[in-house]
């Protein structure tokens, strides 16, 4: 048996909190400080980035976060393993050398690659090797000439060799956002690749601190129950040699660490109780929590079974240009002046909407009946264009908008600045590969190893699509609702909610607050519940799966993001308010 492992989290995305890092490790005793930088859109961003700048693929931020702390994770033995690589792991290890150089200090550097399929993708497309992703749309996988990016979601075990062989830094591309906890986790107590409980666990631990403070009561639905909410802490995770583990905070920071805050990042961005990854299956309808002390709650009695066959892959093309107008409405008749100001802006437009590769015309009744200000009198209408062809979009759209300016609606004033230009956008689509051909390359001291998928040779029940429903629950049963009195409350003032985005599809992950309150929850919010309280859901394939053990639902909606966020034309276009 080993001590457990103190894992802390310093970043949940490209652009978090810059002083984190000296926090997790000043505030408070830790072993291992990591942070996730990559969303499915950081890649694409990364991607634009190296090509105005070459070597530029990688987050510079962790650069500039390494440089206040490496000296005291040197002193104190704290590991440091991110994926802030991206699409440059060695260019990222350069980076921090550079760092190390200047402060005098000699860490020793590893960084993991392999997860990049870009040189390799004529060759998997052309053996059949590289095929869509099953998310429930029918996504097709795209045009490989197209593709600016293609990276194969990496385990953990990378980041385990890199550490037995004395890495000090750890720089990753693409592996999952948990696998930066897991990995360090299996290192320190020296799990085997099949000890699936254990791994289980470690993960479930990883995807709860992998978003920094939401994990401590940010982006929390009962947030005014949270002290400190101008300045959150981070959250830790202490990993025992069975899998289990206590998140936590260091004493005297902001935030909250309780049962809720800790359901609600377990729903985020998931799907059903079978939580798939390249090291291990987790099941999420095994998870025990259990409030031990004040912000510290123990995660215990996670299963794990084995991984699937084929890791996702998350490419990104070149989906086109796009442009949109904001037109503000004010006062009465709003639906009236919409439909004016829509035909004077297309007959003034030198394009028709079937000239457009898309159209979306999207009216924001954002106005009050009588209102008591002028912005509360306001809607807006949104028109956004989409076209391969850059001419299209830009100017010649923009301007018809100005054009009908002084002849048009009373009121009429548009949101934002000018004319605007063509902007080029990026459509996400998720692909497939087989496991065992896309190993892991670790670099360490002048040295490059080669770790092999864990993944079984065939695949596991739930790596296909019809697995996977056969864990959805069942559409809800309001017929079993409690009966007696009841009054109308909004739905948000009895339960909790989480949303976010995976690729074109969203989740919401709704919990109750005590098991009565989940009896109710679960015989009242019925997929017929969820499109009405959300009309724009009508049409779109729902998935409802039920989490008892969680008291907690979980609602995939296929389609709702449209390409991905870079392509949505959803104003949340990652659905965290859904």
């Amino acid at each position: 048996m080993t001590d457990p492992v103190r894992i802390a989290n310093c970043s949940g995305f490209f652009g978090d909190r810059l002083s984190a890092a000296w926090e997790m490790v000043e505030g408070g005793p830790i072993d291992v400080l990591t942070g996730d930088w990559l969303a499915e859109l950081t890649m694409l961003i990364l991607s634009r980035t190296r090509a105005k700048r070459p070597g530029g693929g990688f987050a510079s931020t962790f650069v500039t976060q390494i440089e206040q702390v490496m000296g005291t994770c040197l002193d104190r033995g704290i590991k440091v393993v991110s994926n802030a690589g991206g699409l440059d792991p060695a260019g990222c290890a350069d980076a921090v050398h550079e760092v190390a150089d200047r402060l005098g200090l000699s860490p020793t550097i590893a960084d993991v690659d392999g997860d990049d399929l870009m040189p390799r993708l004529a060759e998997l497309a052309a053996a059949g090797a590289l095929g869509p992703f099953d998310d429930g749309t029918g996504t097709e996988l795209g045009d490989v000439d197209r593709m600016l990016t293609a990276n194969a979601y990496l385990g953990g075990w990378g980041i385990v060799e890199a550490l037995h062989r004395g890495a000090d830094i750890v720089i990753t591309g693409r592996v999952t956002d948990a696998a930066v906890v897991c990995g360090p986790a299996a290192w320190h107590h020296g799990w085997a690749r099949d000890d699936w409980d254990a791994l289980a666990g470690a993960v479930v631990a990883g995807h709860v601190i992998e978003c920094s403070g939401q994990a401590t009561g940010g982006n929390y639905s009962f947030f005014t129950e949270v002290p400190g909410m101008d300045r959150i802490g981070f959250p830790w995770a202490d990993v025992a040699s069975d899998g289990s583990c206590v998140i936590g905070k260091h004493d005297g920071t902001g935030g909250q660490v309780s049962i809720g805050t800790i359901t609600s990042q377990l729903l985020y961005e998931i799907g059903g109780p079978r939580y798939l990854g390249p090291d291990v299956t987790s099941r999420f309808d095994t998870i025990e929590l259990t409030e031990v002390a004040p912000d510290r709650v123990r995660i215990s009695g996670v299963r794990g079974e084995p991984p699937p066959s084929t890791l996702k892959v998350a490419t990104n093309e070149l989906g086109g240009y796009r442009n949109s107008i904001a037109v503000a409405l004010t006062g009465l008749d709003i639906e009236a002046k919409a439909e004016v100001v829509a035909a004077a802006f297309w007959r003034a437009c030198p394009y028709a909407p079937s000239d457009f590769a898309a159209v979306d015309t999207r009216l924001i009744r954002t106005d009050h009946a009588d209102p008591t200000s002028n912005e509360a009198a306001t809607a807006q209408l949104r028109i956004t264009v989409k076209d391969p062809d850059e001419r299209k979009v830009g100017r010649a759209f923009s301007n018809a908008f100005i054009e009908t300016a002084l002849a048009s609606i009373p009121g009429l004033y548009g949101l934002g600045g000018g004319p605007s230009a063509a902007t080029p956008y990026g459509v996400y689509r998720p692909a497939a590969v087989p496991a065992d051909l896309v190993p892991a390359y670790v670099h360490v001291a002048g040295e490059t190893v080669q770790v092999s998928s864990v993944a079984p040779e065939t695949a596991h029940p739930p790596a296909d699509r019809a697995d996977r429903t056969a864990d959805r629950a069942s559409a809800g049963t309001p017929d079993l609702a409690p009966t007696g009195a009841t009054e109308r409350r909004p739905l948000g003032s009895v339960v909790g909610t989480r949303s976010g985005d995976k690729g074109g599809n969203a989740n919401l992950g709704v919990f109750a607050r005590t098991p009565a309150g989940y009896e109710w929850l679960a015989s009242f919010l019925t997929i017929e519940r969820v499109r009405e309280l959300l009309p724009e859901t009508a049409d779109l394939a729902i998935d409802r799966h039920e989490l008892a053990n969680l008291s907690a639902l979980n609602f995939v909606i296929y389609g709702l993001l449209q390409e991905g966020v870079a392509a949505s034309t959803r104003i949340d276009a990652q659905a965290k308010s859904l």
